[in-house]
């Protein structure tokens, strides 16, 4: 399940070609910004305004004042970027997502349909599509002894050679509020996290996630 097919629907990112030549979606993450000024200039100046280097912005989107946008940056159509939101570079965000008051989003893929509405920190991280954190969720980045991130499921550890590395998150995840996403934590395709949970390793799709010892199947 940590492969990115497993994970994520790529015909709901602008971002499919990121993703194309490698096996676990976090891979990505180095890759980014680079893509980010290749993709840019060859977006249609009907769809994109171009206020500064390596910022394309939907004609679509609607942008509040208060939001700091630094690139490299692609906000797709249709995306709402509310007040005092805070884009620090190396950011996609897909079309019809939504960037809330006061999040800050560092070095990360929002595919289509994404929401972070309200309060959130999401750095080195991957949403998957209509994922949905609620307020005040972050993604915690960086470990605290600062060694590499380590990807640790049942029976399988990966070394991922990468010192910040927040949550893969598969599409349609649901993520409570006030929940922290540890360093290396991958989210399967439609599960929900209970709100205030801490959240490390990797979770399994069509699940439910009640704490680290509880996690149950959905009832189909």
């Amino acid at each position: 399940m940590l492969k990115t097919e497993c994970l994520l629907d790529l015909s709901h990112t602008i971002a499919g070609g990121l993703f194309e030549s490698i096996e676990y979606p976090w891979q990505a993450l180095p890759l980014i910004g680079a893509f980010i000024k290749q993709l840019g200039p060859t977006l249609s100046e009907d769809d994109y305004a171009h206020p500064e280097e390596f910022v394309w912005i939907a004609r679509s989107a609607v942008v509040a004042p208060s939001a700091s946008i630094t690139g490299p940056c692609i906000i797709c159509g249709g995306t709402e970027v509310r007040q005092s939101a805070f884009i620090r570079g190396n950011v996609i965000v897909g079309a019809g997502a939504t960037v809330g008051n006061s999040t800050e989003l560092k070095n990360v893929v929002l595919f289509d349909g994404v929401q972070v509405p309200h309060y959130n920190y999401v750095g080195d991280s991957i949403l998957g599509y209509k994922s949905h954190m609620g307020a005040g969720s972050i993604t915690s980045n960086v470990k605290s002894d600062r060694t590499l991130v380590v990807v640790k499921s049942a029976g399988e550890q990966i070394e991922t050679g990468i010192k910040k590395f927040g949550a893969i998150l598969g599409d349609f995840v649901e993520v409570g509020c006030n929940s922290v996403l540890n360093p290396g934590t991958v989210v399967g395709r439609n599960t929900n996290i209970y709100p205030l949970s801490c959240v490390r390793g990797v979770v399994p799709p069509d699940s439910i996630y009640k704490t680290q010892e509880n996690i149950v199947n959905k009832i189909q």
